[in-house]
C-alpha cells in the first residue's frame, strides 16, 4: 500500500483563536507551530507512510513542511478545508497513492503507535476514523482508495464521514486512542495539555504557564 498523509495547516499566526482568553498571540503561535512540527515529524518517521503533503495558505507552514521533508501545496486564499483536501487528494492520486491519511496539525501527543494502528486497521475499500473527545469531529481519517468518500469536515464531521462510507458500502473501522482524541482548541483542552506535559516527557511542546486568574 502506498499511503500518503495530508496535513492541512491554518495560518499559524492566526491559529487557536478560541484560546485567546488564556494565551497571548505569541503563545498561540508557538503552540500551533510546535504541534504542527510534532504531527509532521511523527508522520515522516512512520515506516508505513510513503510521504506527507502539507497544504496551507501560510508560507511559514509550507516552509516548515519542506524543512521536515514533506511535499507542499499552496492553498488559495478563498479556499476552505474540504475543497483544499479534495485538491490535495487529487494530487496524491496523480502520484499513484492508493490510500490517504488526513491528520490535523494540532494533535500534540499522537505517536508512531497511533499511525501503525490506523494503518493496520485499513482494508481495501475502507475508512479508518478517529474522533475527538466530544465524539463530534474527525481527528484522523484514512481513506482507501483515495477519494472513496467526500470530505465533510466541520461540526459533526465524525458522523457524516461514517454515513458517507456506509452509503457507498465502504467498510468503517473506528480507532480509539487518548492521543488522537485530544486536539487543542478550547481552554479545557489546554488544561489537559498542561497536566500531560507535567506528567510526561514532552520536550517538543511548550509548557505554557497559566495566566493570572485562569481557572
Amino acid at each position: 500500500m502506498s499511503l500518503w498523509a495530508i496535513i492541512p495547516v491554518k495560518p499559524l499566526k492566526h491559529a487557536k483563536s478560541r484560546l485567546s482568553t488564556v494565551l497571548l498571540p505569541e503563545e498561540r503561535y508557538q503552540l500551533a507551530q510546535a504541534m504542527f512540527r510534532h504531527v509532521l515529524s511523527v508522520v515522516m518517521q512512520a515506516r508505513s507512510v510513503a510521504g506527507a503533503l502539507v497544504i496551507s495558505r501560510d508560507t511559514k507552514a509550507l516552509a516548515i513542511g519542506r524543512e521536515l521533508g514533506a511535499k507542499t501545496l499552496q492553498e488559495s486564499a478563498e479556499s476552505n478545508l474540504n475543497p483544499a483536501l479534495l485538491r490535495a487528494t487529487m494530487v496524491l492520486i496523480s502520484w499513484r497513492a492508493d490510500a490517504v491519511l488526513v491528520l490535523p496539525a494540532d494533535l500534540p501527543f499522537i505517536n508512531d503507535v497511533d499511525i501503525a494502528q490506523l494503518v493496520s486497521l485499513s482494508r481495501d475499500r475502507s475508512i479508518v476514523i478517529a474522533t475527538d473527545s466530544e465524539q463530534d469531529g474527525t481527528n484522523a481519517l484514512l481513506v482507501r482508495p483515495p477519494g472513496a468518500i467526500g470530505y465533510a469536515y466541520g461540526a459533526g464531521s465524525y458522523a457524516r464521514h461514517i454515513e458517507a462510507a456506509e452509503r457507498k458500502n465502504i467498510a468503517v473501522q473506528r480507532y480509539e486512542s487518548p492521543r488522537t482524541r485530544l486536539d487543542i482548541d478550547v481552554p479545557a483542552d489546554l488544561r489537559i495539555y498542561r497536566r500531560l506535559i507535567a506528567e510526561g516527557q514532552h520536550s517538543h511542546l511548550p509548557t505554557l504557564a497559566p495566566t493570572q486568574g485562569e481557572s
